[in-house]
């Protein structure tokens, strides 16, 4: 019966007191409205060919086309593809793991990667840094970017507590950032002159970011409070920030620019039940505890949504069974849509004429 009763009592201490590297923020978050009105259910992402990567490859996050029309996409394991054609086709093995990808204006892929930074590539064997850290503090999650006509670039930094790299990959990390709410991802700028600053900070997990045609505005995702802002950086507002979509009824991943004054932006998952425990830190440190299996987890239920400048809703294009499994972005490049993954062995495609 001691023994019984000791068990339990370290049982409860666990629970109660072992340290964990979470420190759970209260916060109330706002009821879902759920796929209702301009996020009504339906499922138009059925009709998208899976193209799978080669060799067992997972994790085609984000999608880039170069002058030339060529269109990019990389692995988990950091491999670059070239997917235009039939089948993806390897063009170099970068490392780490790259999650934004985007064009410069000088011709080079530009790349958010999650364990080093924000890198540059021009061609197989190229790969080079562009920003390590700010100001001496290491950049540690970089996430997504976008770059402006004269070479600066704007990129996101999830988490400034939470390293991918050495706690088990991007998705085990960005389970913990949300759980937490702590606000500790930002946007940075990385000038032509050389210089990096943050220009906007205090997001729980700072996810894709998109310039406006004009350069004028810059849109930014919140994933960790399923909401969009908008930062204006010319113009009589230049400096203000504002929440342009909020309380979306799924967590904002990337977001594309289609180049015609619209975005495209994927929900990475509905919004989960696990919200309701969010006011009350001490719970959520016990459950925590308790491992993954009662940790929150993305639900696979795909969405991509396309709207304009002003925050309306344009078209919601959705796979409601998780076909695809964790939609993370995509646009229309050519005749065709790309819609990329976080953690599955394709991306999907389809012909533009076959979108509703």
């Amino acid at each position: 019966m001691r023994y019984f009763i000791g068990l339990i009592l370290i049982g409860l201490a666990y629970l109660l007191f072992w340290p964990i590297p979470v420190e759970p923020i209260a916060y109330e978050p706002p009821e879902t409205p759920g796929f209702t009105g301009d996020f009504a259910e339906n499922n138009a992402l059925d009709r998208l060919d899976l193209i799978s990567l080669p060799d067992g490859e997972i994790g085609p996050e984000d999608i880039a086309v170069l002058p030339d029309g060529s269109v990019y996409t990389t692995s988990l394991s950091g491999i670059l593809y070239r997917i235009d054609g039939a089948e993806p086709v390897e063009i170099d093995q970068l490392g780490g793991r790259p999650l934004g990808l985007k064009p410069g204006p000088d011709g080079a892929l530009y790349i958010a990667d999650s364990f080093r930074g924000l890198m540059r590539w021009s061609g197989p064997g190229t790969l080079e840094s562009v920003v390590s850290d700010i100001n001496g503090a290491p950049v540690i999650y970089a996430n997504q970017l976008d770059l402006a006509q004269d070479g600066t670039v704007y990129f996101s930094n999830s988490s400034d507590r939470f390293d991918p790299e050495t706690m088990g990959g991007t998705k085990p990390t960005s389970v913990m950032t949300i759980w937490e709410q702590s606000d500790a991802g930002y946007v940075a700028k990385h000038s032509p002159d050389g210089t990096t600053e943050k220009i906007a900070e205090g997001f729980v997990y700072t996810n894709g970011v998109a310039l406006s045609p004009e350069e004028d505005f810059l849109l930014i995702a919140e994933t960790g409070r399923a909401r969009v802002h908008k930062l204006w950086l010319k113009g009589p507002k230049a400096g203000q920030q504002e929440v342009l979509l909020d309380n979306l009824p799924g967590y904002p991943d990337n977001i594309e620019a289609q180049g015609d004054g619209t975005y495209w932006m994927a929900f990475a998952s509905p919004r989960v039940p696990a919200e309701a425990l969010m006011p009350y830190p001490f719970l959520r440190k016990i459950i925590w505890r308790l491992g993954p299996t009662v940790r929150p987890a993305a639900i696979h239920r795909g969405m991509m949504v396309q709207f304009d400048g002003d925050g309306t809703i344009l078209r919601t294009l959705q796979d409601p069974d998780g076909r695809l499994g964790i939609t993370t972005g995509g646009k229309i490049v050519g005749d065709q849509f790309y819609v990329m993954t976080l953690d599955s062995p394709w991306f999907g495609r389809m012909p533009v004429a076959q979108m509703p």
